[in-house]
């Protein structure tokens, strides 16, 4: 594990695997970089350096509780600071859910960075409705509730961390973390823009394999399809649930790997590869 420093605050990343094709993983909203670790070993084991990122406010990265601090052109601050900090002129970056449109605003912010993006959930236009059903609830829990919150987070975390499925830990830590840096968390983001607007994402030059599925009102499948279509060289793969990357991971696996090769074969390459 590593960490860096931007704006006075510390951000923690884990390093998989060596090499010169660097892959970054973002997580969800709320998540921390652990719902990313099987998939980064299985990265790294197909010869990239991956690194996932505890974004501000998630995991073992400092949560300020100023709602200022908080926002989606902020966090692609973020990952481009990290390509810094490990001294990469470029990576592919590969996001889910908050991680999705951070990697949007990354690639909009430093495109020269950006060999490519692997979109998973993204949530866009479609959304709206869906997020205010879903979140408007937490965000009242968070606040109003926040004295009954901080209770269920001291209690949550007496359970040991190491016994737990990696995918429950990730789950509990949406509760086992402090309200008051989450509520601030919510706030922060609802108050800007939730991802670059439509002329910008059409801009994103780079290659992208965007991951959908259906029956979910926070990422509709419309979203992803919308998004694969305004992208110049989007592809767009439907997974079969919500969960299949996490539970069953080897077909999506496989293609986030024969895409991240694809990206890194030099340009002319890529270009008659794509085409074909």
């Amino acid at each position: 594990m590593g960490s860096l420093e931007i704006g006075g605050q510390r951000l923690a990343y884990t390093e998989y695997g060596t090499g010169p094709r660097l892959t970054i993983l973002l997580h969800g909203l709320l998540f921390n970089q652990r719902m990313h670790d099987a998939l980064a070993r299985a990265l790294a084991e197909r010869g990239h350096r991956v690194v996932t990122l505890d974004l501000l406010g998630h995991g073992d990265s400092d949560r300020p509780t100023d709602k200022w601090r908080y926002s989606m052109p902020a966090f692609g601050a973020q990952v481009i600071a990290l390509l810094d900090e490990l001294g990469a002129d470029e990576a592919v970056l590969l996001g889910t859910s908050l991680g999705a449109n951070v990697a949007l605003e990354a690639a909009v912010r430093a495109p020269e960075r950006v060999r490519g993006l692997v979109i998973e959930m993204p949530v866009l236009d479609h959304a709206l409705i869906g997020c205010a059903i879903a979140f408007t609830p937490i965000m009242i829990a968070l606040t109003a509730g926040e004295p009954v919150m901080r209770g269920v987070s001291r209690l949550t975390r007496l359970i040991p961390r190491r016994r737990l499925p990696w995918q429950a830990d990730i789950l509990l830590d949406w509760v086992r973390q402090h309200p008051a840096p989450s509520a601030a968390v919510f706030q922060g983001l609802f108050f800007d823009r939730i991802a670059p607007p439509r002329e910008e994402r059409e801009a994103i030059a780079a290659p992208a394999l965007v991951i959908g599925h259906q029956f979910d009102i926070v990422h509709p499948f419309s979203d992803a399809g919308m998004l694969a279509e305004e992208l110049p060289h989007g592809t767009l793969m439907q997974a079969h649930s919500l969960i299949e990357l996490r539970v069953a991971p080897k077909r999506l696996t496989d293609e986030i790997g024969a895409f991240l090769d694809e990206c890194w074969l030099p340009r002319a390459a890529n270009v008659r590869a794509r085409a074909s």
